[in-house]
């Protein structure tokens, strides 16, 4: 309730994305109103919103998803202090990842950060970039020369 950006995702199955959030990924709640399916979700600094499709107010316009999976085009990145405890507790759900885990370095002006990461789509088919931050480093000199 204090960042400045925080997503809704419209859902097919509160009970169910509520569970998934919360008991495997670690999430826990601020506070929900689960008579209307929603729910106001916490995991460190990262705040998301979980609104059930048809169940008190629904925005549509056009703009409400209609088939699996939701929120094509877009994957949120959430920032976590560990990714190990994380990959075990989708490892015992036998949960999929659509990116298994990986060390993964971006070059940001002079410099790499590093993110140790992995991705999964949620009960809805929203995916989920969950990372452990690696800090930064110098930029190797054979990919130096190609700035």
């Amino acid at each position: 309730m204090s960042n400045a950006l925080v997503p809704e995702l419209a859902i097919t199955d509160y009970p169910t994305s509520r569970a998934f959030y919360c008991e495997i990924l670690g999430f826990n709640y601020l506070y929900e109103r689960p008579e209307e399916g929603f729910g106001y979700l916490r995991l460190g600094t990262a705040e998301l919103m979980l609104d059930q499709i048809g169940a008190g107010r629904t925005f549509d316009a056009g703009h409400r998803p209609s088939a699996y999976p939701f929120g094509k085009g877009i994957n949120l990145q959430i920032r976590i202090p560990s990714i190990a405890p994380l990959h075990v507790a989708l490892s015992q759900a036998n949960h999929s990842l659509v990116l298994p885990l990986e060390d993964k370095w971006y070059r940001i002006d002079d410099h790499e950060e590093g993110n140790r990461q992995l991705m999964i789509a949620d009960p809805d088919g929203y995916l989920l970039r969950f990372y452990e931050d690696l800090g930064r480093r110098p930029i190797p000199p054979a990919r130096d020369k190609h700035r």
